[in-house]
């Protein structure tokens, strides 16, 4: 493991960045008119908005709520032991944060779903005729929404995601910074990878492998994606994950996951264990050109739907199947976050944003794919994050 690796496994963001996060995002509910901000996520891959605010990590199923009030610092809602039990996670951990309150409320047993939305009530009900954004609604369960706003039937309910995103989607330049080092934890983990595919192993020993070693590197949430396939045959992620490795076999990974503070990656790569076949060499070469369209037309101020139809425009031409799922997105805390390069994104392309691209290009006999992780710039020159070398890999 490099030095700079193991350097970076117990970074946190700092508290200078969490204060500029607040203050542009207290300055855009000044200006629209909003007292708080409602926002939950229950997710580990999807912690999102909940982590941007207070750096707190969200686990699968435990629902984690915070209220942001526009002139105050944050409450937040947590699953776990109610009062008089200290509630989660201690106040050491946090920062911005006021008050901290824990329920025993898990989706799973109907009679506690409420408790959180109840929490929030007791909060908020003091505050008559309040205007109140709701931030990433498709993260709350219908129990949540419903009970909280008919419990607070004098506050208005808005909409507020987009004001969030459209300030975190722009990364500082802290937050580049940790971006660049979990693009280089997932470089070494390519290494990695190339020691672990040999003839006689499985899919599955080579994911458990990798997967083990990104923990070690300090990746907290990780995907590892991974198939194999006889050459003259498309290899796929997600195919047999029991299949064993034999030689002359095409094997495909993609490495996802977040790494030092949280910030995702993701770096996909095709290895050969023997004779790259011709069909592959034309498919990989068709993915680099592929990409290098999206990234010669992402531009700020271009629409992602602009992007996704020429992407497939590009396959179509050369006689491939469309690409007609989201080919590339933004990540943050997020393994998805906005831009969704997709024909149903409103957001447009900005400088500062953090996507990945990964366009691929399928037939019966091959799979090419490239994926990596980009840096909008001002100029449109966007600087690729990993260090991987883009080619088939041998060995």
């Amino acid at each position: 493991m490099s030095r700079d690796v193991e350097a970076g496994k117990n970074k946190r963001i700092s508290t200078a960045e969490l204060h500029r996060r607040w203050q542009a995002t207290r300055s855009a509910m000044k200006d629209a008119g909003l007292d708080f901000l409602l926002i939950e996520n229950a997710a580990a891959f999807f912690p999102g908005h909940v982590r941007w605010f207070t750096d707190m990590t969200v686990a699968d199923g435990d629902p984690t709520t915070v209220i942001l009030p526009r002139d105050d610092e944050m409450t937040t809602i947590t699953h776990g032991g109610a009062a008089p039990a200290e509630p989660r996670p201690p106040a050491a951990m946090l920062r911005g944060v006021k008050k901290r309150i824990s329920v025993p409320m898990l989706p799973s047993l109907k009679d506690t779903g409420y408790l959180n939305a109840e929490k929030v009530v007791e909060e908020l009900k003091s505050c008559k005729n309040c205007r109140i954004g709701v931030v990433g609604m498709g993260f709350m369960s219908v129990a949540f929404y419903q009970y909280v706003t008919s419990h607070l039937n004098t506050a208005r309910f808005v909409d507020a995601t987009d004001l969030v995103d459209s300030i975190k989607v722009i990364k500082s330049d802290e937050e580049i910074s940790f971006i660049r080092d979990t693009c280089h934890m997932q470089d070494a983990l390519f290494e990695y990878t190339l020691t672990r595919v040999t003839p006689g192993r499985s899919n599955f020993d080579v994911q458990l492998d990798v997967k083990r070693r990104c923990q070690e590197m300090g990746g907290k949430n990780v995907m590892i994606l991974v198939g194999s396939a006889p050459a003259g045959t498309g290899a796929m992620i997600g195919s047999d994950i029991y299949r064993v490795i034999e030689d002359g076999d095409q094997f495909i990974i993609l490495l996802e996951g977040d790494g030092p503070g949280g910030f995702w990656g993701e770096l996909a790569r095709i290895i050969c264990l023997g004779k790259v076949s011709p069909e592959l060499e034309e498919q990989f070469g068709l993915a680099q050109q592929a990409q290098k369209v999206s990234l010669d037309l992402m531009k700020p101020g271009v629409s992602p739907s602009e992007l996704f139809i020429a992407n497939n425009e590009f396959l179509r031409n050369h006689g491939y199947p469309e690409q007609n799922a989201l080919y590339g997105h933004g990540q943050g805390y997020d393994i998805a976050e906005r831009p969704g390069l997709d024909p149903y994104e409103k957001m447009k392309i900005q400088a500062r944003m953090n996507i990945a691209v990964h366009p691929l290009i399928t037939s019966e006999r091959a799979v090419g794919w490239v994926c990596e992780n980009y840096i909008v710039s001002e100029s449109g020159a966007n600087e690729r994050l990993h260090q991987t070398p883009q080619k088939i890999f041998v060995l």
